[in-house]
């Protein structure tokens, strides 16, 4: 048994629907705002990612990503 803490996205009331595409899309965006502005090192930017990681499947997180590196996804410089 691994003794890493299980953690969850915390509720968002900004996203009160089961579908969590646009929460993923949002904590996606602001993981890389918040670095953007407050650099590599803030630790404070982990919490999108932990939210994002755990709201978006593997398949969009690669398609936002490849979005990023190409410089076409909205709101996000690469």
């Amino acid at each position: 048994m691994s003794s890493e803490a299980l953690w969850t996205a915390p509720y968002d009331a900004r996203f009160p629907n089961a579908n969590q595409t646009r929460a993923c899309w949002q904590h996606y965006k602001d993981f890389f705002k918040c670095k953007e502005v407050k650099g590599d090192g803030f630790e404070a930017c982990n919490y999108f990612k932990n939210v994002y990681e755990r709201l978006c499947d593997s398949e969009l997180i690669t398609k936002y990503d490849e979005w990023r590196e190409a410089g076409i996804f909205p709101g996000v410089k690469k």
